[in-house]
């Protein structure tokens, strides 16, 4: 449960962030965007560093299924792009491949 208070809202802390970049440049909007964006940033990078692994490799391991799967939902929910059963396949892959990673006996 731990896991999934921390990486779950850095998740989403890293996509607003890197969305506010993406809108500034790609979509034309004004750079006071990245304000929040860089903000948004550091507060992904801060909850990462709460992460139960026992070194930011396998932290970053773990997040980046979890990063995937977040990131189908942002673009469901905020750009309007629902995912695909290819995209929901995929996403599952990498969740358990992030499980396994997190959950592994380790010697």
């Amino acid at each position: 449960m731990l896991t999934a208070t921390i990486y779950i809202p850095a998740a989403f802390a890293e996509i607003c962030g890197c969305f506010c970049f993406w809108a500034w440049m790609r979509l034309g909007r004004s750079p006071l965007v990245l304000l929040p964006g860089c903000l948004s940033l550091v507060l992904f990078a801060w909850l990462l560093t709460f992460s139960p692994a026992d070194n930011a490799g396998r932290a970053y391991a773990i997040y980046g299924g979890v990063y995937i799967a977040a990131s189908l939902i942002w673009s469901w929910l905020v750009e309007g792009l629902p995912p695909d059963r290819w995209d929901m396949g995929g996403a599952a892959i990498c969740l358990l491949g992030a499980a396994v990673i997190l959950l592994g006996p380790r010697a």
